[in-house]
């Protein structure tokens, strides 16, 4: 049966929210591995049929340790996995629009296939405070995430994708 890879990085634990509820959602449809950036390597990719990646925005830009994953995995994998589906999600404190651009920009290098427009939860952090603080998704940010994986792996179990 086909494997859905999610692969996140979470500081302060709002893309972990993310990521945590489309694989338990995902888990219902597919075989599902969650793993975090720092975890998750070139193996892990080959092994998997398709992809959610899901990072917070930082700076306006991905993660740096999301974008030391897709460093250490881009060449190894590179030509290898062409035309698998993918999607993201990425917690945002207020755009998302640019962490979402790099990722769609290092999928497209792979040749990956998105199969949703990103997915952004904005947690509106725009101070210090607010920012560094631990998250608390509610619900209804976490609600098209759990659907987001359930898509997911649905699509890939049923050979949609």
């Amino acid at each position: 049966m086909p494997q859905l890879l999610i692969v996140y990085h979470s500081r302060t634990g709002g893309s972990r929210q993310m990521a945590s509820t489309a694989a338990a959602a995902a888990a219902l449809e597919a075989p599902t591995v969650l793993k975090t950036a720092v975890e998750a390597g070139p193996d892990d990719l080959l092994a998997a049929d398709g992809y959610l990646f899901c990072a917070p925005e930082n700076l306006a830009a991905i993660a740096g340790v999301m974008k030391d994953f897709y460093d250490r995995c881009y060449y190894p994998v590179l030509g290898r996995i062409e035309g698998r589906p993918y999607a993201q999600m990425v917690c945002a404190g207020s755009d998302g629009q640019n962490a979402a651009r790099q990722t769609a920009r290092i999928a497209t290098g792979w040749r990956l296939r998105e199969v949703q427009p990103p997915l952004i939860v904005c947690t509106h952090a725009q101070t210090t405070e607010a920012i560094l603080a631990e998250k608390r998704l509610s619900a209804e940010q976490l609600s098209p995430c759990r659907d987001l994986g359930a898509a997911m792996a649905a699509g890939l179990a049923l050979g949609i994708f």
